[in-house]
């Protein structure tokens, strides 16, 4: 039976530890860059949907104001809005919706 050295690994044990060193270490950095880029997607993300509401609202502040209907005209567009607001507050449902302005508009 072969006698084991003790102390210092030989060759192959050293390649062996560095193999596993140096995978560990790209499997890291390898996570830490997916981790980075989809914080940045999620940044980019974010900033885009801000800067859309931005646009929105300069665009709807911007509008010209309509011209002013009869008084019965502007209770039903008011009425409308408020249907409207409701709905996309999530409140009304679509079929409710649609039924409340069916009923205005008849």
């Amino acid at each position: 039976m072969p006698l084991r050295r003790m102390g210092r690994p030989g060759l192959i044990g050293m390649a062996a530890r560095t193999a596993v060193v140096a995978g560990t270490a790209t499997a890291v950095s390898g996570n830490v860059q997916r981790r980075q880029q989809s914080r940045a997607q999620d940044s980019q993300a974010q900033a885009d949907a801000d800067a859309q509401a931005q646009y929105a609202a300069q665009q709807q502040a911007s509008a010209p104001a309509p011209a002013q209907a009869a008084p019965s005209e502007n209770a039903l567009l008011e009425q409308l809005n408020q249907l409207s607001q409701l709905h996309n507050a999530g409140v009304l449902s679509d079929t409710e919706f649609t039924a409340a302005k069916g009923k205005l508009l008849a």
